[in-house]
């Protein structure tokens, strides 16, 4: 891929061509973060959070209850 251009809007907004969108695989939704290298900045697509970060450190407070227990309270029962 060589050089792309794109043009900012008034507001400050620019469009990623789709050629450029394509090769990073981002998609409407997503996040990008900008990080400043030597004068530059470098364009990388923000990783989507893990579907099991939000459980992480959910079972400290489990310790001694056995897995089949935790997993009924999980499934509400």
């Amino acid at each position: 891929m060589g050089g792309v251009t794109a043009k900012v809007t008034t507001k400050g907004q620019v469009t990623l061509p789709k050629e450029v969108r394509e090769r990073i695989g981002i998609e409407a939704g997503d996040e990008i973060d900008f990080e400043e290298k030597k004068g530059f900045y470098i364009l990388k697509k923000k990783p989507k959070p893990s579907p099991f970060d939000k459980w992480v450190g959910y079972l400290k407070h489990k310790k001694g209850e056995k897995p089949d227990e935790i997993v009924e309270a999980l499934r509400g029962k």
